[in-house]
């Protein structure tokens, strides 16, 4: 069970992690399957054991804006959204957003993670996150008969099995799903041929993070922290917020080095002493906020919140990239004979489908599990020619923007993403409303079809703004900057509105659009939707990019800190080219390869 302050406080380990998340907890696992190394998590959250409201699927979104769950970010008023300010919900407390997120577990294309390693960093390919990934998850195949009666064929699929998550497809799915799918393949879109391996492109249902036995979430926590509690090398302190890195005021071989880290807890500021390394794992939000406090960034930015200047790296907080989404809600046919999450907004109802989840059925079995990734030119082949031509030739000309070290690089392996139609937009079903501005109509069912862009050109920058931890930085994704990614917006919503709404069998179980609703007609009328009503689908990376410190990177591939003797950073910070999938099993792999190189680099 999780430490006492005074199990921690003038403490020495071995290796001290900040950020008891998603990767933080399977690299502490990892870390401590050697008796002989000793590690300290300090996670600022609660450690929310056994909790009903984490455990229970399907209950999307209920944890946000609860600050026992959930970080409550705001982003910075966005230029090109009508000045609009979105939140940046994120996981708070042992399990991090793994313990508050919506449960899908799916993969990034082959060439996505190929591309990681074409950028300057040797073994971050997919081969080695296919290794590293299956080494966390252990899938529960279903029935012949589930697969039959949801037409899944899934022979050819490879997942890992020996793994301590355990992944499987809820139990209930409705057929609700099926007729999204099919009219998707109606319109042209196949059968994805191998989804989590390597080849998304196309139409499926992906797996959700749950235990198919007792219906409940797997998580950060059940998989690496709950089975190793009894391991006297592994200690976890909760309600810890790390502040600083603790820095040697002498610079052997001129690289900084980490002694500890400095901490609030029970409203003390305490210490805890690294024998060997200080390892981030506080999330593409938090981290380079830490390195900033700990003197690691960008004079002008260190010099600005008063703190001390100890390495000079230009990039931290820099190459910010996010996934975004927009909810188109239908209203369905009062004859629909499926149930839909809609029906938990009554309270008594709700209460029934508790009890009926405690044998394994009712509503909350439910999953998200219908997905589809095509290029826009599956959408709209005259929209991907003409956004392809503008956008080479808007890079070609404005060589002082687009020729720096680092962004040349990425942003030429995005054309080359468009130009061979790489899959970077999703479209989700949701079986339930999710959507704005319109609320839902007591006594309605809903599905909402998520539009979702993934491969965005956009960078945003996460800044301090004050040397306070307790103060959140700036966070400033500058949506829409380059109009492509508003352009290709624009054109899957389009899609699925003037197409898929109208094409059989899914218009014969709709009544209507609710959001943004029929009023919403010409391109600027979605403009101006999309501006005010998308949302962050919660998949932050880049902000200590994995790159050459010359090309903006912040950490090697061995995901040490530049110019730091014993700092790294394991979370998504460090992808620096954003990926078409959704990010949980990326950061346990992301975590799985960092405990193999700490591991070598100490044997």
């Amino acid at each position: 069970m999780p430490a006492k302050l005074e199990e921690v406080a003038d403490r020495s380990f071995d290796f001290v992690i900040v950020g008891g998340g998603t990767a933080g907890l399977c690299l502490a696992a990892r870390l401590t399957e050697d008796p002989d190394v000793s590690v300290c998590v300090l996670e600022a959250g609660a450690a929310n054991l056994n909790d009903p409201n984490l455990l229970r699927p399907a209950s999307f979104g209920t944890h946000f804006g609860q600050p026992h769950y959930d970080w409550c970010f705001r982003t910075k008023a966005q230029k090109h959204c009508n000045g609009t300010q979105f939140l940046w919900q994120r996981g708070k407390g042992l399990g991090g957003s793994s313990g508050i997120n919506f449960l899908c577990w799916s993969k990034p294309p082959k060439e996505d993670i190929d591309d990681i390693e074409r950028l300057g960093n040797p073994g971050w390919n997919w081969e080695n996150y296919q290794k590293y990934s299956h080494r966390t998850e252990k899938f529960v195949y279903p029935t012949p008969e589930f697969e039959k009666s949801n037409k899944m064929d899934l022979n050819h699929w490879r997942s890992g099995n020996e793994g301590p998550l355990l992944t499987a497809f809820p139990a209930k799915i409705p057929k609700a799903e099926l007729e999204v799918q099919q009219t998707l393949l109606n319109l042209g879109l196949s059968v994805a041929h191998d989804p989590l391996g390597g080849d998304p492109h196309g139409v499926f249902f992906t797996p959700s993070t749950v235990d198919p036995k007792t219906h409940t979430r797997t998580y950060a926590t059940t998989a690496f922290y709950l089975p190793n509690t009894h391991r006297p090398n592994l200690t976890v302190l909760v309600h810890a917020q790390g502040n600083r890195i603790i820095m040697d005021s002498e610079k052997p071989e001129h690289l900084a080095r980490a002694t500890g880290v400095e901490f609030e807890c029970e409203e003390r500021i305490c210490v805890v002493n690294a024998k060997r390394e200080v390892i981030l794992c506080a999330g593409a939000l938090k981290s380079p906020q830490l390195l900033e406090l700990s003197g690691i960034g960008q004079t002008e930015v260190l010099e600005k919140i008063g703190v001390n200047p100890v390495v000079e790296i230009s990039g931290v907080g820099e190459n910010v990239q996010e996934h975004v989404f927009a909810g188109i809600v239908y209203e369905l046919k009062d004859d629909a004979a499926f149930e839909t999450l809609d029906i938990l907004r009554d309270p008594k109802i709700a209460a029934q489908h508790i009890e009926l989840h405690a044998v394994g059925q009712g509503v909350y079995t439910t999953g998200i599990v219908g997905f589809a990734f095509a290029p826009l030119s599956a959408y709209s082949r005259s929209a991907a020619e003409n956004l392809y031509s503008a956008m080479k030739d808007k890079v070609d000309r404005e060589t002082a923007r687009y020729g720096k070290p680092g962004l040349k690089e990425m942003i030429d392996i995005q054309l080359e993403r468009l130009e061979r139609g790489a899959p970077s937009c999703e479209i989700i079903s949701f079986p339930g409303f999710l959507g704005f501005p319109a609320p839902p109509k007591p006594g309605k069912k809903y599905i909402s079809i998520l539009v979702a862009m993934n491969h965005n050109f956009s960078r945003g920058t996460i800044h301090s703004t004050t040397r306070d931890p307790r103060e959140d930085p700036e966070f400033d994704p500058h949506y829409f900057e380059e109009d492509i990614d508003f352009q290709t917006f624009l054109e899957t919503v389009k899609f699925v509105r003037t197409k898929l709404g109208k094409t059989a069998p899914f218009c014969d179980m709709i009544a209507g659009e609710l959001n943004p609703g029929p009023e919403v007609e010409t391109d600027e009328d979605i403009a101006d939707w999309l501006k005010s009503f998308m949302m962050t689908t919660y998949h932050t990376v880049g902000s200590c990019s994995m790159l050459p410190k010359d090309k903006g990177g912040v950490v090697d591939p061995d995901l040490k800190v530049y110019g730091t003797h014993n700092i790294r950073v394991v979370d998504l910070s460090i992808v620096p080219l954003h990926i078409a999938a959704h990010t949980q099993a990326t950061a346990y792999a992301i975590a799985e390869k960092a405990a193999d190189i700490l591991k070598a680099a100490y044997s």
